[in-house]
């Protein structure tokens, strides 16, 4: 992982076990730690859930192709979470570019890790 003062390459999370990136280019990072449960996300994506037990939201998927990608951008982009600037960070596998919720603006990805 990179310096505190370096942006986080999103690369180097979770790809170890993932499908091929021409099948599923996208994928999501999700800072579950900073996640209160507001359940915006499941409002409007079909791929999140509010998993009762924890109060957290929970994933069906982490990697999707393009029918996904327009309901999980608009999950990311309505999370609540640090101040409105989200815990679910949309990447394009192929670019490495947060797609959204992008604060920054220039596609680096957004983490406070």
């Amino acid at each position: 992982m990179a310096d505190e003062d370096e942006p986080v390459d999103p690369s180097e999370i979770g790809e170890r076990d993932a499908p091929p990136v021409a099948e599923k280019p996208y994928k999501i990072i999700f800072e579950a730690n900073k996640c209160f449960g507001a359940g915006k996300c499941a409002e409007v994506s079909g791929n999140w859930d509010l998993d009762i037990h924890t109060g957290i939201a929970d994933p069906q998927t982490y990697f999707f192709d393009e029918d996904e990608l327009d309901h999980n951008v608009r999950a990311a982009e309505v999370c609540p979470a640090k101040k409105e600037k989200g815990v679910i960070h949309v990447v394009d596998r192929r670019t490495d570019e947060e797609i959204a919720p992008d604060p920054h603006g220039d596609g680096t990805l957004s983490v406070d890790w």
